[in-house]
């Protein structure tokens, strides 16, 4: 008799802690479009502006570690609690940067949002591949994370309708130029504080909404997933993890594709406002990308019930590769086009590449979670030097925006080597 994906006696749990998969989404993809609202409301650079990505993924980095060792000691559920708090914390604070109208207060704002993802994350992925029989855990996750899209693709729609769409400084003439960039003064402060306002409201909302999932939890009952037995020293876990290649492999990979996902989906507006279009309408191409993105990850985690999950990773690893050229490559529609389908190929990477490093590692697996979570710090790298290269202008005879997705181009070519690893080396 085949294992189920999730036995009944897990469905209520897996139900709602697959809810916090929708919950960090939306954070994560309402917070890529800000990049470029705080470009032009703030009148920084790109740089700059991609220090927005700096502050909300290296919370994940500072917070991994710590979140996994506190699981450990205490409990899961304790876990996505401290989790679910530290996001209402952060959310809240939106209120008074908007208020201050200080770039650095909303940077500090989401730090500390990531700290509460970070525990979430390090605490949700490992509890739903402990629900159920260990051959059917990378599928189990990988139909988890198809709600992380889902929370992605609202926070997307609310950036695009309700926030991009809304802004005054974003506002063109005729000709397409940007009014905000010739006005006085006076009126710049009035519109920015007026701007401030529109991207703070979907956060402090957020975290009203976060508090009232802290109250869901704190009141249910959940299974018990921790050991009866003394954790094992963590010195001893990290001497382990980092003697276990394939693990090693798999946290590499990791910081490599959140780098990469979090390009292709940060720099979109940039790469269609090159081609003259407004951030409102760019942003609707990304809500497309993440819409292509959800479809893919419901069809390949079907796949797998054929087809071996490694070997799904160096196919799509390698679609992807094939797809960025485009986008590096052709100046125009057709090379936005090509960046949109990238999504399509990045489906499956991460849960896949979550699943197979934990894979046979027991009880490290909490610690050896942490690491794979920190490894999502790659979204606070290599953005900024991105938005370093697009400030260029042009470089190797494209436009700079086109080839700053070299980086992403990269990032594939690792992943697709650890897939080829895992199949040829890492039986």
């Amino acid at each position: 008799m085949k294992a189920k994906v999730v036995s009944k006696e897990f469905l209520g749990p897996f139900i709602l802690i697959t809810s916090l998969f929708a919950l960090w989404g939306f954070a994560n993809d309402i917070t890529n479009p800000m990049v470029a609202a705080f470009k032009t409301v703030m009148e920084i650079s790109n740089a700059k502006a991609a220090l927005v990505q700096l502050a909300f993924y290296g919370g994940y980095g500072t917070m991994a570690i710590p979140a996994a060792l506190f699981v450990k000691r205490y409990s899961y559920k304790k876990g996505i609690l401290l989790g679910l708090g530290l996001y209402a914390v952060g959310a809240l604070l939106f209120f008074p940067a908007a208020q201050y109208e200080m770039f650095g207060f909303f940077l500090v704002s989401l730090y500390i949002l990531t700290f509460g993802l970070a525990f979430l994350e390090t605490t949700a992925n490992p509890y739903i591949l402990s629900m159920g029989d260990e051959s059917t855990a990378t599928r189990r996750l990988n139909l988890a994370q198809t709600f992380n899209p889902m929370g992605s693709l609202l926070g997307m729609t609310v950036a695009s309708k309700y926030v991009l769409e809304a802004l005054q400084s974003d506002a063109r003439d005729a000709s397409g130029n940007i009014i905000f960039e010739t006005l006085g003064a006076a009126e710049k402060a009035k519109i920015r504080t007026e701007d401030l306002a529109v991207i703070r409201d979907p956060y402090v909302i957020l975290g009203f909404v976060v508090l009232a999932m802290f109250i869901i939890i704190a009141v249910s009952k959940m299974p018990k997933r921790e050991s009866a037995e003394a954790p094992p020293k963590a010195w001893d876990t990290i001497k382990r993890l980092a003697k276990n290649a394939k693990y090693r492999e798999g946290v590499i990979a990791q910081v490599f594709y959140v780098a990469a996902q979090i390009m292709c989906w940060t720099f979109i507006i940039q790469y269609a406002d090159n081609l003259g279009i407004s951030k409102a309408t760019a942003q609707n191409y990304n809500i497309l990308a993440m819409g292509i993105f959800l479809s893919s990850r419901f069809i390949s985690t079907m796949l797998m019930k054929y087809f071996n999950a490694r070997a799904m990773l160096t196919v799509f690893a390698l679609g992807a590769i094939t797809t960025i050229t485009g986008a590096i490559l052709i100046e125009g529609q057709l090379g936005l086009y090509c960046l949109v389908a990238t999504s399509a190929f990045m489906s499956l990477m991460f849960p896949t590449i979550y699943g197979i490093a934990l894979h046979g590692l027991g009880e490290d697996s909490t610690l050896g979670a942490a690491f794979l979570v920190m490894a999502i710090v790659g979204g606070a790298l290599m953005p900024p030097l991105q938005g370093w290269i697009i400030d260029m202008g042009t470089v190797a005879g494209l436009a700079a925006v086109n080839f700053s997705f070299i980086l992403p181009l990269i990032c594939f070519i690792v992943i697709a080597i650890f897939g080829y690893r895992t199949l040829k080396v890492h039986k």
